[in-house]
């Protein structure tokens, strides 16, 4: 059973850091392109970060550049975000996503592209 499950959200203060942790069952991270969005109220889910099955290929949000950054672990089949500075316009729930047997340099903010989805992490940014 295809399974990914998100932890690591909750409240913080502007300028503060989080890391959200997304771990796979029922499949290998290792064969996917994976992707980090958000949502908040009253606005369309958007790509923030992305990366491609082999790692060497990311896209960041212009938005996050220089305080997101993407990254998984094989040995846990679990991949992160390490959000920095973050911001009140960070708050929205967060989700993982993944194109399962993608190719090794494919990336994409394209949310339709995804196949499966978690269930989402409310991260919220306020004094």
């Amino acid at each position: 059973q295809v399974q990914l499950v998100e932890s690591g959200g909750g409240l913080v203060q502007p300028g503060g850091s989080l890391r959200l942790s997304c771990a796979a069952s029922g499949f290998s991270l290792d064969d996917s392109s994976v992707g980090w969005f958000r949502q908040a109220p009253g606005k369309e889910r958007e790509g923030v970060a992305c990366m491609s099955r082999s790692g060497r290929v990311t896209f960041y949000r212009e938005s996050v550049k220089e305080r997101f950054t993407i990254s998984r672990d094989p040995a846990k089949n679990t991949m992160y975000l390490q959000m920095t500075s973050l911001k009140p316009e960070d708050t929205a729930v967060y989700y993982c996503a993944v194109v399962p047997n993608s190719g090794r340099y494919y990336v994409t903010p394209n949310l339709n592209e995804y196949d499966y989805w978690g269930q989402g992490t409310q991260v919220t940014v306020s004094s």
